[in-house]
């Protein structure tokens, strides 16, 4: 899928979450709801960082882009070396290492770990880097005709005033988990299903998407999952602009409803 759908999807998924958290008796603060949803529509576009033409690659200037170069080279060289006989070769590493649940979960546990031990700084850098990919993906027409200073401006003041309420006693920087020196753990939670929501949609598309990694399925480690071919479509297509990203739209709303107990 495209940069917007998957920060829809994102979003939408978080507060999904929200949702069945409320209904679960852990109800989310407003602030956890609405920050959360941000990270999980910037965390959606992540998984592309292997490829150079994406959104993120370009999100943060030169330094995206040479970090886009060196994930594309650190997955190509995973799929090499752990492929079997039935997956095919490749000359790139677009759509395997970065397009796997195990990497969902190392970045969003890294991202935990950072913000915990890092302490204001860390969360502040976490949020800087999400709300500017949320803009970048949930805003995309406007981001495209504004320069990148404007967004990063966005994002940096977005991620301060975000900090800043979160900050406050009981909106939320302990949320689900209140132990002593635990606050902002959760914060790898919707940079976990921001992953994992990008290559479920990943999945449906033509290609297919390893999500399994490093499972074997068959005489292949780097199964594409997704539909039956029939039920696929082309990134881009009218499927996905005018079908899904409405759905996700329309969920979303259901989501946050949910989540602030107005349904």
């Amino acid at each position: 899928m495209m940069g917007p759908a998957h920060s829809l999807s994102g979003a939408a998924a978080w507060l999904g979450v929200g949702a069945a958290a409320a209904a679960a008796g852990h109800e989310m603060p407003w602030p956890v709801l609405v920050v959360g949803a941000l990270i999980c529509a910037g965390a959606a576009l992540a998984p592309d960082l292997d490829h150079k033409a994406a959104t993120i690659s370009r999100a943060f200037g030169p330094v995206s882009r040479v970090l886009c170069e060196v994930i594309d080279k650190l997955s190509y060289a995973v799929y090499k070396s752990t492929r079997k006989p039935g997956d095919p070769r490749r000359s790139g590493g677009h759509r395997t290492l970065t397009h796997t649940w195990v990497w969902a979960v190392l970045i969003g546990a890294g991202a935990s770990v950072l913000a915990v031990a890092g302490g204001r700084w860390a969360v502040l850098g976490i949020l800087f880097v999400h709300m500017v990919l949320a803009v970048e993906g949930l805003l995309w027409r406007a981001a495209r005709v504004s320069s990148d200073i404007l967004v990063w401006l966005l994002g940096a003041t977005s991620a301060w005033i975000l900090a800043e309420i979160l900050n406050k006693p009981g909106n939320g920087a302990d949320w689900l988990f209140t132990a002593p020196g635990q606050e902002y753990l959760w914060l790898g939670l919707p940079i976990v299903l921001g992953a994992l929501v990008h290559d479920i949609g990943d999945a449906l598309t033509v290609s297919g998407c390893p999500i399994l990694w490093p499972i074997p399925i068959g005489r292949k480690r780097w199964y594409p999952i997704g539909p039956p071919e029939a039920m696929r479509f082309r990134a881009g297509s009218w499927v996905e602009l005018k079908v899904l990203m409405p759905v996700f739209m329309m969920l979303g709303g259901l989501g946050g409803l949910g989540a602030l107990g107005i349904i």
